[in-house]
């Protein structure tokens, strides 16, 4: 199996769960900053010690060490994610932090020096904290000037280094995760559903008018959008449970309907009119909603079953519910393993789209142990060299269906604190990082025997892959 030529094999982070430097640089107060315990718990009123994110992995002083890793690997791209709170401590002023663009500036010069391209994600749930105490984030309309202040300031400064964009991180996940991903600070259970929506409406507005805004001032961009990937199966044959299927499958498919068509579904419409839900759209909105992306990109770690009779068995740990599938094994989080879902989630964006598509989050969160093999330090990952092996296949396989597909960026290729759990000892990476979940280590890196194994992939193409 051999991809296409140019293909862009790479990884990918986000800042606030490897940069550290919570306080350093002029940085303010993000929302990470309070979730000391992931979403599994509710925030808390001011940064603690408790909370792995203050150090991460400390890519704040170690990014070059960490960049060069990367290299040594044969990235061709690296995704990473732009701390708005760095840049505008805030979130609501009128000029940008210096100290913060100064950063990533440096990041930048470290990729170029090693060739690799830089993919950036504009917003990766790490909204600034006063924009969501003070607004109660996306469920205001003026977070839309904020966020296009900030994309103006990215766009400006590194518009001539940076020439593919992602908008927002996993935008469906708000439905589920509103502190998370729309930085609403209302309690989710205390959360209209009239309001949850709205902030939708305004985070899909923003994304169109910070694409169209990315054509206007950076030449030979290319903008796209990054939802959440799951594609669902009937738990049965009955056709109750196949509608089942195709109205959660709406709830994901809407958010990349809107930002490649321009407009509402008729489905989603329809969806909020029988839920009593009456949005507040204006016609400047509809016409922003007409810039459209220029790509799709998406995170895949797991299907979904769906049922409409009683026996709702949720699957634990992933952000977007599902019932558990009883053909398929788990991960030690309980996410389910699923390779040939990816195929068919490319095939069917593909499908249904025709345009290119980024696989820009895929991997396997799992314990890893750093044992001694001939005098090295290293993690016998066989566990996670067969799932990624696996899904890559089916991405080729995908391809040889005739999708277009610009590449892979595994999450993540260096251990990092988990979004979910805000654990370390949720381990994706090719390379280890020695802290753990007390906040103990000396975050030195060590390289997995999967480094090696991903290196080659990378430097073969994908012809060193086994079906």
């Amino acid at each position: 199996m051999r991809f296409p030529d140019g293909f862009l094999w790479g990884g990918a982070t986000a800042a606030n769960q490897i940069e550290g430097g919570f306080d350093e640089g002029g940085k303010g107060v993000s929302i990470q900053d309070v979730m000391p315990s992931g979403v599994s718990r509710p925030p808390t009123e001011e940064p603690t010690p408790a909370n792995l994110k203050q150090v991460g992995i400390d890519f704040f002083h170690r990014y070059a060490e960490d960049i060069a890793l990367f290299a040594e690997m044969g990235f061709r791209v690296y995704r990473f994610s732009i701390a708005w709170s760095r840049i505008f401590p805030r979130g609501d002023e009128a000029e940008p932090n210096e100290e913060g663009l100064a950063f990533y500036d440096r990041v930048l010069d470290e990729l170029e020096r090693f060739g690799i391209e830089p993919l950036v994600t504009i917003s990766h749930y790490e909204t600034p904290l006063h924009l969501a105490r003070t607004y109660d984030g996306w469920a205001s309309r003026e977070m839309i000037g904020f966020y296009e202040t900030f994309s103006r300031a990215l766009f400006e400064r590194y518009g001539t280094r940076v020439k593919r964009w992602l908008t927002f991180n996993e935008i469906n996940a708000v439905l589920h995760q509103p502190l998370l991903s729309g930085a609403i600070w209302t309690p989710k259970e205390q959360l209209p559903e009239r309001v949850l929506y709205q902030a939708i409406h305004h985070e899909l507005v923003a994304s169109a008018r910070v694409t169209r805004l990315a054509h206007e001032l950076v030449e030979e961009v290319r903008v796209g959008c990054m939802v959440i990937a799951a594609p669902v199966y009937p738990l049965t044959p009955s056709p109750a449970d196949a509608l089942a299927v195709r109205q959660r499958e709406h709830e994901n498919l809407a958010f990349g309907d809107i930002h490649v068509q321009g407009r509402y579904p008729g489905y989603y419409i329809r969806m909020l009119r029988e839920k009593g839900v009456e949005l507040d759209v204006t016609e400047q909105d509809r016409q922003d909603l007409t810039h459209t992306v220029d790509f799709v990109s998406f995170s895949y770690y797991m299907s979904l079953c769906e049922t409409a009779g009683p026996d709702r068995e949720v699957g634990p740990g992933n952000l977007i519910g599902g019932v558990v599938n009883p053909t398929l094994p788990a991960s030690e989080w309980g996410w389910q393993i699923d390779p040939v879902g990816l195929r068919l989630v490319i095939e069917s964006f593909w499908e249904r789209w025709g345009k290119p598509l980024f696989v820009v989050e895929n991997g396997l969160g799992a314990k890893d142990s750093l044992v001694e093999v001939d005098g090295t330090r290293t993690v016998v990952d066989d566990y996670r060299i067969a799932y990624l092996n696996d899904h890559l296949y089916q991405v080729g396989e995908a391809v040889e269906s005739g999708a277009e597909v610009l590449g892979y960026t595994m999450w993540g290729p260096i251990d990092l604190v988990s979004a979910s759990t805000a654990q370390m000892s949720k381990r994706y990476g090719f390379i280890y990082v020695d802290r753990n979940d007390d906040g103990s280590g000396t975050l030195d890196r060590f390289r997995k025997k999967s480094f090696d194994w991903f290196r080659e992939v990378i430097a073969t193409n994908g012809a060193s892959l086994t079906g």
